[in-house]
């Protein structure tokens, strides 16, 4: 054999070698999912999961596997989720998976089924800001017990990656302040009276008719969304336990249509602006955040936010300003934060 035929063959071998690697990652054991809820998200995040089937194997060297999908009604019609994936026995669908996926909303049963979850060691990923915001310290401190993670990146922004930003990225940064449009229902009301005249409480009326409003829309009116978002983003840039209780909050539904005209006749625009920052000395630093309508200028970042989209700048002592926008709402957009934290989550499965 001369040596060209030599190398050639050794070549051949590795080439196949390595193919074989291949076949085997693809062909290892799946990463079993359960998906909690088939809303908008969690249909989104199911059709996703099987769409992408082959995509997700080959990024993880094995499949993943949706072993079911809780619901509460299991009659109801679910757009593209096949019917004999549904369940409405949440526990034991979690008792068999290696990767929970929670987007069916509220504090309970959600809470109760995560913390089974963690115990018997499978990972989490959540949707639910509400649920983080008030009891995420203490599942956290869970999660790092059973020595699993928390995922929960598509609770602030949906497709927006700011907690990736915040948490990681800027990790070896200082971060001043964060200030932003988190809540696109808000904007969206704002935004009409702003652009097109149309009067507060008709324009609240009309979001609500397009469903950006739920059917109780304290949640977003009162800025209880948007401070959930900002406890958050607070946590994550300072690793301080805030809370709700900590947030200066006032939302936009005492507004007036003379507000308005006085804030556009100063020139200006007004936004529901949600803030974290920190104050006090460097040895007794503090974090304060606030929610709350705000006249901007016109050619202010934030004042450019239209309809329902979502904008946040974030300072850092390096970094300088930086400046994140996109949709901040919607089944496909928060699915893409749901679907990135599930692939991380398999990657630790």
């Amino acid at each position: 054999m001369t040596k060209a035929t030599e190398v050639s063959t050794q070549a051949e071998g590795t080439s196949t070698q390595s193919a074989d690697r291949s076949t085997q990652a693809g062909a290892g054991a799946p990463v079993r999912v359960a998906v909690l809820g088939a809303g908008t998200v969690g249909a989104a995040v199911v059709r996703r999961l099987q769409e992408r089937s082959d995509l997700y194997a080959a990024r993880l060297g094995r499949p993943l596997e949706l072993v079911g999908v809780a619901v509460r009604d299991l009659e109801r019609e679910r757009d593209g989720v096949d019917r004999s994936l549904l369940t409405d026995d949440a526990e034991s669908l979690v008792d068999r998976a290696d990767v929970v996926v929670e987007v069916m909303g509220g504090i309970e049963p959600a809470r109760s089924l995560i913390e089974r979850a963690m115990r018997r060691g499978a990972q989490v990923v959540t949707a639910n800001k509400q649920l983080l915001a008030q009891q995420g310290l203490e599942l956290e401190a869970l999660a790092e017990e059973c020595g699993v993670a928390l995922e929960g990146e598509a609770a602030v922004m949906a497709a927006i990656p700011v907690m990736a930003v915040v948490r990681d990225s800027l990790a070896g940064d200082v971060i001043s302040s964060i200030s932003g449009i988190v809540n696109g229902s808000t904007n969206f009301i704002l935004d009409l009276v702003a652009r097109e005249g149309v009067g507060f409480e008709e324009a609240v009326r009309r979001a609500g008719e397009l469903g950006y409003l739920e059917a109780d829309p304290t949640e977003d009116l009162e800025g209880l969304d948007a401070a959930a978002k900002i406890v958050l983003l607070a946590r994550a840039a300072w690793g301080q336990p805030v809370t709700l209780d900590d947030v200066r909050r006032r939302g936009i539904s005492g507004l007036t249509d003379s507000d308005f005209h006085d804030a556009s006749g100063m020139g200006g625009v007004i936004k529901l602006v949600a803030s974290a920052w920190r104050s006090g000395s460097p040895e007794r630093p503090r974090v304060e955040v606030a929610v709350r309508p705000v006249a901007l200028p016109r050619e202010d970042p934030l004042a450019q936010a239209r309809g329902g989209a979502n904008v946040v700048i974030i300072e850092a002592e390096s970094a300088g300003t930086l400046r994140l926008h996109g949709a901040g709402a919607g089944g496909d957009e928060t699915a893409s934060a749901v679907l990135g934290d599930i692939v991380r989550a398999a990657r630790r499965a």
